[in-house]
């Protein structure tokens, strides 16, 4: 392979990248705890668009559960997204040469 070929590559590598993140950024994932007593939606981007809080929550006074949970759910929501992520990216990198050894 020439290097003029691996720079074009290189730069198509770079623009989809760019476009996978643009993706990512408009997606939406939901993590949730408590059988759904919190809920949080998320960007692909991992930037936090909602949080949800059941009522029933704040009657039971109990300030750590609830930051648990919260916690919790932000924690599954960032595991989806990172996956999410994942997968466009092994999808970007599909059919691209890469050298031996060379793993993303």
């Amino acid at each position: 392979m020439n290097i003029g070929k691996m720079m074009q590559q290189a730069k198509k590598m770079q623009e989809n990248m760019k476009l996978m993140q643009a993706e990512l950024a408009a997606m939406e994932v939901s993590g949730e705890a408590g059988g759904g007593m919190v809920q949080v939606l998320m960007g692909g981007d991992k930037i936090v668009r909602k949080v949800e809080i059941d009522p029933s929550l704040w009657a039971e006074q109990d300030k750590a559960l609830i930051e648990d949970l919260v916690a919790a759910a932000f924690n599954h929501a960032s595991q989806k997204a990172e996956e999410l992520a994942k997968e466009k990216q092994q999808g970007l990198m599909a059919g691209m040469p890469l050298p031996p050894g060379f793993s993303l």
